[in-house]
């Protein structure tokens, strides 16, 4: 699952505001229609939306209407349209908070953080004898403490929160190094190769991060 899928069709804005939150160390996509909105959630889910409302076609508050018929994600709306009918009708369709454009970013990192500490606060995140500490950003493994960077613990946590689905690399590549990332696709199949060799008994035979040839990877 995503931590948050930003909904902007200004291209630029949303690359420079995916930037800032991946600094901030949250799992992020950007989508710049609503159609390409809904398709991200569908097949990955999201713990937050930042949802603009003027999109080319499907409007965000169809957007809205549509994720929340079948999910609690949070969504914040984000939006020029200041008018107290359009927050309303915001509100109405299932928004949990408005915030009108041009925005603070600290204040908008705020709202998120206070999001994410009320809704999803999560000390660790275990799977069998794997342990991720998402405070310190720790990873154990039969409750010993493995060395592990920052994209490996990353990568991990897509992983186990997603385990059972087969994530294509493309997917993989641009959810945790961006797609406008100067790195090549190629240091993920790197990076996989170093979590096996710290979660696998056998990292040249793993059990659990399994490769889906022509496709991508999946966790068991």
């Amino acid at each position: 699952m995503l931590d948050i899928i930003i909904v902007e069709d200004n291209q630029e804005i949303g690359k420079l505001l995916c930037d800032f939150l991946r600094s901030e160390n949250y799992i992020v996509s950007l989508a710049t229609s609503g159609e390409k909105a809904l398709d991200l959630f569908e097949r990955y889910g999201a713990k937050l939306i930042i949802l603009d409302i003027m999109l080319p076609g499907m409007d965000g508050f169809y957007v809205c209407s549509k994720i929340r018929e079948n999910s609690n994600a949070h969504i914040m709306i984000a939006s020029a349209k200041n008018a107290k009918d359009d927050k309303l009708k915001g509100l109405e369709l299932g928004a949990d908070d408005y915030i009108e454009k041009p925005y603070d970013i600290d204040i908008l990192l705020a709202k998120i953080k206070g999001v994410f500490k009320r809704k999803y606060a999560t000390d660790e995140l275990v799977y069998k004898d794997i342990k991720l500490n998402c405070v310190t950003n720790t990873l154990y493994v039969k409750d010993e403490a493995k060395e592990c960077t920052q994209k490996e613990f990353e990568l991990l946590k897509l992983f186990i929160e997603n385990k059972g689905t087969t994530l294509k690399k493309e997917y993989l590549f641009n959810t945790i190094w961006g797609s406008d990332s100067e790195s090549e696709i190629q240091t993920l199949t790197v990076h996989v190769k170093w979590l096996r060799e710290k979660i696998e008994e056998d990292p040249k035979h793993p059990l659990h991060i399994l490769t889906e040839w022509g496709v991508g990877y999946r966790f068991e």
